[in-house]
């Protein structure tokens, strides 16, 4: 008799028995090879020929966190997309951006998602912030075998600390290296082939306390200036329409600043730099 056959309700055995609460060590169970870091290597670097995200940046505010990310995709030197997404809801309370190979980095996030939700559904609550940012860390420690060989994931995680202790700010930002090592960051960071621009412009218009709108502009005004240096970020593009992907997580939950909100900004902002342009 099928393992299938013995099972309830005409299921496998192992999707009944097991209440662990994390989905990924379910899934390297029962099915490992769907998991991005158990399939089988290349046996030569092949990162110039997969798509990748660029430029993240994360930034606190008065009461939340806020995380953007430009719309380019690189493949080598050219331009795969132009209208990529790459910051993504993580949950109710918390976000990701992701920065390197873009498929990967993308089906990664989607099974974030999944093990978080999993995790609510088991345990009934909310995983705390650092359980979270963990979790996170050990699924980008699965895929080192592939960044080794140039498919690698760097996110950038950001969220609301539900648990935070009174007086102490409520957004808080995580950023990662490809073996899995977790690192909090104060007030702002930035990931990427643009981020050694991106953050040096964080760290002049950046400053604790800012509100919720003048953070906005400190995030879209250092993807701007990433871009400006940086031929793999993608700038506001005004043709097109096409603009940075910004988030905002504070008490009210997760949630993604409409384009309007963005172009508003990202407008201003060009206006601003075409006044002054020749003029330093």
């Amino acid at each position: 008799m099928s393992e299938f056959a013995t099972g309830r309700s005409g299921f496998p055995p192992a999707y009944l028995d097991r209440v662990g609460s994390s989905f990924t060590d379910f899934l390297g169970s029962t099915a490992p090879d769907l998991l991005p870091g158990r399939r089988t290597l290349p046996s030569t670097p092949v990162g110039d020929l997969a798509p990748h995200g660029t430029t993240i940046v994360a930034a606190t505010f008065d009461g939340g966190v806020l995380m953007g990310g430009d719309r380019r995709a690189t493949m080598g030197n050219l331009i795969s997309s132009r209208d990529i997404e790459k910051v993504y809801p993580a949950d109710s309370w918390s976000v990701i951006g992701i920065a390197g190979a873009a498929g990967i980095a993308i089906e990664m996030v989607r099974l974030y998602q999944v093990e978080l939700e999993h995790y609510e559904k088991i345990e009934g609550v909310t995983m705390s912030l650092d359980g979270k940012a963990n979790r996170l860390a050990a699924m980008i420690r699965g895929n080192l075998g592939a960044a080794l060989q140039g498919l690698a994931v760097v996110p950038l995680f950001a969220g609301y600390d539900l648990d935070a202790a009174e007086g102490a700010s409520p957004g808080r930002i995580f950023s990662y290296d490809v073996t899995g090592g977790n690192y909090e960051e104060n007030g702002y960071t930035a990931v990427g082939s643009g981020s050694l621009f991106a953050r040096s412009s964080l760290k002049k218009t950046w400053r604790p306390g800012l509100s919720a709108e003048a953070a906005t502009r400190t995030v879209v005004e250092a993807l701007y200036d990433a871009a400006d240096d940086d031929s793999a970020t993608g700038g506001p593009d005004m043709v097109r329409k096409l603009f940075p992907i910004v988030y905002r997580v504070d008490a009210e939950g997760a949630v993604r600043l409409t384009d309007d909100e963005v172009s508003s900004v990202a407008s201003a902002l060009v206006a601003e730099r075409s006044a002054t342009d020749g003029q330093g």
